[in-house]
């Protein structure tokens, strides 16, 4: 078998329907900033690139004429649709980000519980435009 340059994933886009209020969402939510604002006026394209302290990158699209794609009530729903289902973050305090992410306009999809995978536990919610999040961390003290 033939080598493989090895790749590192740069973003993850989201498309959504209000532009502001996402980016400010996900500032206020994880504590991005703003790295790039740019428009595509010959594709009705704005896009918003994010970006965290360690560089890791999310990006945020609207088009004037977007459509609702999936909004999966439910982890297992996503799971059982092709395409993307859900963005995930590890977070330092998982009930405390749970708590702040509802505050700030999500909704609680599941309550921080144990993870599958040994020593993690996770829970769930929709940002305000219903994507579903998934928060990974460590087990509550």
């Amino acid at each position: 078998m033939a080598a493989v340059d090895r790749a590192r994933l740069d973003h993850v886009g989201l498309n959504v329907r209000d532009l502001d209020g996402m980016t400010d969402w996900y500032v206020r939510a994880f504590g991005y900033r703003e790295q790039v604002r740019l428009a595509l006026e010959a594709l009705d394209l704005r896009i918003v690139m994010l970006v965290d302290d360690e560089g890791r990158r999310f990006e945020l699209l609207a088009r004037s004429d977007g459509a609702p794609g999936l909004r999966a009530a439910t982890p297992v729903q996503a799971a059982a649709t092709w395409g993307f289902g859900h963005v995930a973050f590890v977070v330092p305090d998982l009930v405390a980000t749970h708590a702040r992410l509802i505050a700030l306009g999500g909704s609680d999809v599941s309550a921080p519980s144990p993870s599958p995978e040994e020593g993690w536990w996770f829970a769930w919610v929709h940002d305000p435009e219903g994507n579903l999040v998934e928060l990974i961390g460590q087990p509550p003290a």
